[in-house]
């Protein structure tokens, strides 16, 4: 297995980033491969888990362990594939998922793409109590449940109305990275800065 790549970011996509090792590029498929917009041309590390299906060999990159290690737990969900864990990863923290997972909050979960409330609850049931022992949930942002759901809440809203003013996902990808790290629940202001960041690129 191909545990990571280290090498330069030669070019990023809609889904991926091209990394070239010693003059051989490796397509990985992110979550958000424009997280890596600021290393373009330099030497990075991506964690990566190399997943075999019987007509292609893909690679999925993560920028830290805890992304890793949760993708390939939510594979062993029935239900969710790798394209459901990494839409997961891209739209929400770990700590936060985790934390979600332990007080089996159904509405947070199912505001996922493509997690019903049959999945959540196999989330659930699946994975409490079996992820707190490897990622660290202390790093929370919030600790108030109500908080981390409206947060969650007013950021895709405001991915909603993003689109509807004819952003395309592309753009909007550049500035979810620092649209997670604002500490405002409120949508409106969220899309402020959301356009502030985009009439910047």
């Amino acid at each position: 297995m191909i545990a990571y790549i280290k090498g330069k970011v030669t070019y990023i996509q809609d889904d991926s980033v091209i990394v070239d090792v010693q003059g051989v590029g490796y397509e990985i498929l992110c979550a958000n491969p424009f997280v890596f917009q600021t290393s373009l041309n330099e030497e990075v590390l991506i964690y990566t888990h190399h997943h075999v299906r019987e007509d292609a060999q893909v690679l999925y990159g993560f920028k830290n362990q805890g992304q890793k290690s949760l993708f390939t737990k939510l594979l062993q969900v029935s239900g969710i594939g790798p394209k459901g864990a990494l839409a997961i990863l891209g739209s929400v923290n770990v700590s936060d998922f985790v934390a979600a997972v332990e007080r089996e909050d159904d509405k947070f979960l199912t505001s996922f793409p493509g997690v019903g409330k049959k999945t959540a609850r196999q989330v659930i049931l699946d994975l409490k109590g079996k992820l707190t022992t490897m990622l660290s949930i202390s790093d929370q942002p919030t600790t108030d449940n109500t908080i981390e759901n409206d947060t969650f809440e007013g950021l895709s809203e405001a991915q909603e109305a993003l689109r509807a003013l004819g952003y395309s996902e592309k753009e909007i990808k550049t500035v979810i990275p620092q649209l997670q790290k604002e500490s405002t629940s409120n949508t409106d202001e969220i899309i402020r800065k959301a356009l502030s960041l985009l009439m910047k690129n």
